[in-house]
């Protein structure tokens, strides 16, 4: 993949300008760059990839690409038939409660969902469940504090939640898609980083600002200037090698229905 140059990051936030006017342009854009990403951590040709919260597809297009074999996973309808009629192999599920079998796929990815779980923590148990032991978890979210973080209704999330829903509805005349405590939540960069050193199913490989330099990268370290400046945080996490106890990760969801992966 390129390196992590400020060409990169220009480009990356060029394109985000066009996250809520023209989704294809920007997503395309993510897409690609999130499996260049996610290749310079772990091959992805011949592994099988999770990806919590595949929504319309555009991931799937970019991972199949490097020669992943690919499963997308949303809850919602209306995210999955964006683009139309849903794509192959794409299911509709609840990334807090994932239908497949534990220790089965070798790539489990997750980009901008985390902060619409009113549940984090079991979503990224969930995620290391089903990997499996030597796998790759890969997810990246938008912290709470992030100019970004009240999504649409941005930046005057920073006056609260609610206000900021309110102001949006007011100006726009309709309810906001991502609309605070219930379908975006609060969540940190330093939650997320506590949970990830406390899991005993995983280890924590790295944790950087998505869209940032290399050069950058340290901003994810620093208490406080992290919730604001990471813009969109990553973690990477590697499987445990003991897969004996991964039913544990998963609040023992070993059993699963029919039609698990």
């Amino acid at each position: 993949m390129d390196k992590a140059t400020l060409s990169r990051s220009v480009r990356l936030f060029r394109a985000f300008r066009y996250e809520q006017t023209d989704r294809d342009t920007f997503y395309r854009v993510l897409a690609q760059d999130s499996a260049d990403q996610v290749e310079s951590f772990t091959p992805l040709d011949g592994r099988v990839l999770l990806d919590v919260g595949g929504g319309p597809g555009y991931f799937a297009e970019a991972f199949r690409a490097k020669g992943a074999r690919y499963v997308g996973l949303d809850p919602d309808v209306g995210e999955l038939s964006a683009r139309g009629t849903p794509g192959q192999d794409m299911v509709r599920a609840s990334g807090t409660n994932l239908p497949v079998r534990t220790g089965s796929v070798d790539v489990c990815y997750s980009s901008n969902v985390l902060e619409h779980v009113s549940t984090p923590h079991a979503m990224l148990a969930e995620m290391v469940r089903v990997t499996k032991p030597g796998g790759t978890v890969f997810l990246s979210f938008t912290p709470w504090w992030s100019p970004w973080g009240g999504h649409e209704t941005s930046p005057w999330h920073y006056f609260g939640g609610h206000y900021a829903a309110r102001r949006f509805a007011g100006r726009h005349g309709h309810e906001p898609k991502n609309r605070f405590g219930t379908s975006l939540f609060a969540f940190s960069v330093g939650a997320a980083l506590r949970w990830a050193k406390r899991c005993e199913d995983a280890t924590l490989v790295r944790a950087l600002p998505r869209y940032h330099p290399s050069w950058a990268t340290w901003v994810v370290h620093v208490p406080g200037l992290r919730e604001v400046a990471s813009w969109n945080a990553v973690l990477v996490l590697r499987k445990n090698g003991d897969s004996r106890k991964n039913g544990d990760a998963g609040n023992n969801a070993d059993a699963r229905k029919d039609g698990d992966v």
